[in-house]
């Protein structure tokens, strides 16, 4: 590689770095389309939860009864700190 090609690397490379560490704020709900064209939800935990659009329409069609639930459970439910 010449001197010229290694600098252009180097700076992409330190521009990226850069772009990494500003990231999303830890507790920061992002959203993706994974490689198989489902939603992803990053942010919730260690790794990702990926449903197809159609599974996000259901469930989100029962927020309700599940916020009934969460609550009607509460006290057997744990939390995560």
């Amino acid at each position: 590689m010449a001197d010229e090609d290694v600098q252009k690397e180097l700076d992409r490379l330190r521009a990226e770095n850069e772009r990494l560490k500003q990231g999303r704020a830890p507790g920061e709900i992002t959203l993706r389309v994974s490689e198989k064209g489902g939603v992803s939800v990053y942010g919730l935990g260690r790794f990702p939860v990926t449903l197809y659009q159609e599974q996000w329409e259901k469930l989100l069609a029962h927020t309700e009864a599940i916020r009934a639930f969460i609550n009607e459970h509460r006290d057997r439910l744990k939390k995560k700190t």
